[in-house]
């Protein structure tokens, strides 16, 4: 079982390695305790426990931290100000076509509706939000 444990704990530290963000580190924790474990003489039902518990615990207490500071971080740039401003439709917007732009500004941008549904040139539009060079816009409520 010490080549067993062994090999598993440099399995996960490798997957972890390779993958971006956390992926594996809890469960090569949970199979270094385990080695640990049956270098102490412990049965093999109670090493299966060690890994379990240790992979869990440091699952449970570690993950929220991970994904708050490791994983997704969105990087705000300046044209995140865009977002509920209101432009003008340039070339009529179709989802289906993938056609469509607006000037907002002060420059040309890519633009998709984001109910789907088409808007002819011309119309004032609010911007929704940006994916990628795409504005998603849709026609202001009215009040």
């Amino acid at each position: 079982m010490t080549l067993f444990w062994a090999l598993a704990a440099i399995v996960f530290i490798i997957i972890e390695a390779v993958t971006p963000g956390l992926a594996a580190i809890w469960f090569a924790l949970g199979a270094i305790a385990a080695l640990v474990s049956e270098r102490l003489g412990a049965p093999i039902w109670l090493q299966a426990v060690w890994f379990a518990a240790v992979s869990l615990v440091t699952l449970a207490l570690t993950r929220p931290l991970a994904k708050k500071y490791v994983n997704g971080k969105a990087q705000p740039t300046n044209a995140d100000r865009l977002i509920g401003t209101l432009c003008s439709v340039s070339e009529g917007i179709d989802n289906i076509r993938g056609t469509g732009s607006v000037f907002a500004d002060g420059k040309t941008w890519t633009a998709r509706s984001t109910t789907g549904a088409p808007i002819t040139a011309g119309t004032v539009v609010k911007i929704d939000a940006i994916e990628g060079v795409k504005l998603m816009v849709s026609p202001p409520e009215r009040e």
